[in-house]
């Protein structure tokens, strides 16, 4: 029998394991079609974009799914472009009418998110965290002298402020609300070495992509902020020349959980921003599964997940296109899936399908579709978001960002022990995750939302594998269809989030946030 089996030719052996697999397979085909260079890494409002929002469309009506909205599948987003014109621009340090000139791109970058004055000197001051949290008394401005100034800060905020709280009042808008009030002009944020997902030789490469914010002004966030910079750690310690502190005190007090030192910098910054600016549109792609309730089918549960990626950019070992196969093409793909388990038996409430844009520009799709959603406000009574869920190992463990706001966390708990896996919150609140996808955007405007990662405990072998993938794939050329993934784990993802999606669907209750969520403030009244 032995000697028989060593003649079965290896592509039996992988057709009886891909049968095995189906779903998983079949999700993983999705995956490998949105992740082809053919979309050319799939930039916001690219070509290669406007090509995959296409081929999503397509594959909702195929699944059964129907338009939501005046414009069909599609929902326009148009959005302002800036792009840096390094060359033409600098950075500098001007002590006692000495300048010292910074190296965009080495030292520190511009975040053009932020629409940067042409020209600005500014004296500088450090605020520790940069934070003021009112729920807690918290103010690092408290007491310092900001008028005219630029708040240099380290990225990041104390353990006793509990995570998505932190993450809340680090966000740009929240931040500059009470750095505005305090009289700045400008920000410049030091990250922290312990809490980047990205090296810094990688990330200075993407700030030559194009950044953007929506054209709308009624989205404008940050109205008189003249400067965002970002700062390289291992150049820090030059910003605090002089002053007695030092980048390695700075990062011990914030490891061992003491206050930050807050003090003036004895220089003023002077930036000089070229940037080409031009306008654009690009599409969000909207489908809807209908619930089968009479009474409950015009309220929506949401599932949501970003189809944009970074586009075509600097090479890396000889590849340009990022294409963003885990990044989040793994998301679309689920949505699909999801949707085809779905319709078999169609939930009381209609389960809407998006595929969000420029969520790499800084959630512009969502927040866009959250101010004005295709079907009416008040009836989104929930939102789960699929964003790089990181299928590279079993799935034992989840990791669910907003577990303990709602009431969708006794759900989730609920689902998940059905299937044998375990249920976390953010075990790294540190990297700010609650903040950085889309589903940040439904909580802002009031409605229960999670987003989910495979999960793992601290020194494990998970750990390293996720860990090891952020250092070598994220946002690189490498999250391709290339690399292994583990497929029959995100085949049970994708049942777990289609068996949570039909039970918020089927309950007669809306989704409820928990008394004590500081985000209950944001319910809509009819929530």
């Amino acid at each position: 029998m032995r000697a028989r089996l060593l003649w079965v030719p290896l592509s039996a052996l992988l057709l009886v394991a891909a049968a095995a697999n189906p779903a998983g397979e079949r999700w993983w085909r999705y995956v490998r079609d949105l992740a082809d260079d053919k979309f050319e890494g799939r930039a916001t409002a690219t070509e290669g974009h406007r090509k995959a929002a296409e081929y999503v469309a397509a594959e909702f009506k195929r699944l059964g799914l129907k338009p939501a909205g005046d414009g069909g599948y599609f929902q326009k987003v148009p959005v302002r472009v800036r792009r840096a014109r390094d060359a033409a621009s600098s950075l500098m340090l001007v002590r006692s009418g000495i300048q010292e000139w910074l190296q965009l791109g080495e030292d520190a970058y511009f975040n053009l998110a932020v629409d940067p004055a042409a020209n600005l000197l500014a004296p500088a001051a450090f605020v520790g965290y940069g934070l003021t949290v009112p729920e807690l008394n918290y103010d690092d401005l408290a007491g310092i002298d900001l008028k005219g100034k630029i708040a240099v800060f380290l990225r990041g905020g104390p353990a006793s402020i509990p995570g998505p709280l932190r993450a809340h009042y680090q966000s740009l808008a929240e931040r500059w609300v009470f750095l505005r009030k305090a009289g700045a002009v400008g920000v410049a944020s030091i990250l922290d070495p312990r809490s980047m997902d990205i090296p810094w030789e990688r990330q200075k490469l993407l700030r030559l992509e194009p950044s953007m914010s929506l054209a709308d002004p009624r989205f404008e966030e940050t109205p008189g902020l003249q400067l965002s910079l970002t700062i390289n750690p291992a150049s820090a310690d030059r910003l605090l020349a002089g002053t007695g502190h030092s980048m390695e005190e700075i990062l011990a007090a914030a490891q061992e959980g003491k206050p930050l030192p807050r003090f003036p910098l004895g220089y003023s910054i002077r930036a000089v921003a070229e940037v080409d600016r031009s306008e654009a549109a690009s599409e969000n792609v909207v489908g809807v599964l209908t619930g089968r309730d009479p009474r409950l089918r015009a309220e929506y549960v949401v599932l949501s997940a970003h189809l944009d990626h970074l586009g075509t950019g600097a090479a890396i070992n000889g590849d340009a296109v990022y294409n963003g196969a885990l990044d989040n093409a793994a998301g679309i793909a689920s949505l699909f899936e999801i949707a085809r388990q779905l319709r078999t038996s169609p939930p009381r409430r209609s389960v809407l399908f998006l595929a969000v844009t420029a969520e790499e520009k800084g959630l512009l799709g969502s927040k866009y579709f959250t101010a004005s959603p295709t079907v009416k406000a008040e009836t989104i009574v929930a939102d789960l978001n699929l964003d790089m869920f990181q299928p590279l190992h079993n799935l034992r463990l989840l990791t669910v960002y907003g577990l303990n706001e709602s009431s969708l966390g006794r759900d989730v708990r609920a689902v998940a022990k059905t299937l044998g896996v375990g249920v976390q919150a953010d075990p790294e609140p540190d990297r700010n995750l609650f903040i950085r996808s889309d589903q940040y955007n439904f909580i802002r405007t009031g409605v229960p939302s999670l987003y989910f990662k495979f999960g793992f405990e601290k020194d494990s072998a998970e750990e390293r594998i996720q860990k090891q993938w952020l250092g070598e794939r994220y946002h690189a050329p490498s999250d391709d269809a290339a690399q292994p993934v583990n497929t029959a784990a995100a085949a049970r993802f994708n049942r777990l989030v289609a068996a949570l999606a039909a039970r918020i669907a089927n309950a007669t209750q809306r989704p409820q946030w928990n008394s004590d969520s500081f985000f209950r403030r944001f319910a809509r009244r009819t929530g």
